[in-house]
């Protein structure tokens, strides 16, 4: 394929993956890192944008246009995967930005003083690639079972992120060694892979980035089903069907499943006297209480107004008694 043609697909894509992408952000505000993706393949469409137009603009400025919108693109990339995942906010950004500038002042050193692609090429593979690689591992976390989503767009950032620091060899490759004639079949062969790769990487970092969407929605909505509102615990019915689940797993293994039931006396006075705000706060205090004294893998439910109920897997009823004991006493 010829390699403007890959340029001006790549292009068009850009613009079409940023619209969908800022679709989806603008009626869906509250997911975490899809502004900072739109963001990064806006960036992505003046980059593409700028190699289309590389013929009527002056070397030094396609350059370090190209640079820099790459540098960015994947520095915001790097912080949408970063918010997506609830991690703190990226605070070292004058860094950030004091590589780039660096970037781009070398970029243009050897465009305008001393002529070196295959420099520049590394310059810019030198800051893509670790971008690209670190937002891989930021995403791949929770296990693959539960979110296989975010690994396979992890894979594909870490593939684009490995390709941007290996790419220079592509080019040193079709490098004619001193005295041997040049191939030229090599050396136009090997910008068509980059510009493919490229456009590979594009629409698949876009598509994963909307599947990621997809995920935090479904999780949202799963969560919204599963957990009472207003204490965060499970609701009557997911603790009802965890509760099933686990009655069989009892069965099989002919181990005891001891269940605490529990009502909270004088609730109704609560209410009638200070109203059903305090009644609330009451509530999310009783459930506060009992996190303090319950493992990991006791499971917790509000089975309707002051009732609640959790069951003890592995424990026989001298320590379910236990447990109830400290819970009485802590609301005491």
């Amino acid at each position: 394929m010829h390699s403007p043609t890959l340029v001006i697909v790549s292009a068009i894509l850009a613009a079409l993956i940023t619209t969908v992408l800022y679709a989806v952000w603008y009626f869906n505000k509250n997911i975490p890192g899809l502004g900072l993706w739109t963001l990064s393949f806006l960036v992505a469409s003046v980059a593409c944008t700028s190699l289309v137009a590389r013929n009527v603009l002056p070397e030094v400025l396609s350059v370090a246009l190209a640079q820099g919108c790459m540098a960015l693109v994947a520095y915001i990339c790097l912080l949408g995967g970063r918010a997506y995942m609830g991690r703190p906010p990226w605070r070292h950004h004058g860094y950030a930005a004091a590589i780039i500038l660096a970037l781009l002042l070398l970029s243009a050193y050897f465009t305008a003083v001393q002529p070196r692609p295959g420099v520049r090429f590394v310059l810019a593979g030198l800051f893509v690639g670790p971008c690209f690689l670190l937002t891989a591992h930021t995403l791949a976390r929770g296990g693959f079972s539960h979110a296989p989503v975010r690994y396979l767009v992890a894979a594909a950032m870490g593939a684009h992120g490995l390709f941007a620091l290996l790419r220079p060899f592509l080019f040193k490759l079709a490098v004619p060694v001193e005295g041997q004639a040049p191939d030229n079949h090599l050396l136009e062969l090997v910008p068509q892979i980059v510009m493919l790769e490229g456009t590979l990487a594009l629409v698949l970092i876009g598509f994963g980035a909307l599947m990621l969407a997809h995920e935090y929605t479904t999780r949202e909505l799963r969560h919204l089903a599963e957990v009472d509102a207003l204490t965060g615990v499970f609701n009557r019915r997911a603790f009802l069907t965890l509760l099933d689940k686990a009655i069989s797993g009892a069965q099989r293994t002919q181990t005891p499943l001891p269940v605490l039931v529990i009502d909270l006396d004088h609730f109704k006075k609560v209410n009638d006297t200070w109203g059903h705000r305090s009644g609330d706060d009451v509530l999310r205090h009783f459930v506060l209480l009992a996190s303090r004294c319950l493992r990991k893998e006791d499971v917790m439910g509000r089975l309707g107004g002051e009732e609640f109920a959790i069951f003890v897997p592995h424990a026989d009823a001298a320590g379910a008694a236990a447990v109830a004991e400290r819970l009485r006493a802590l609301v005491e």
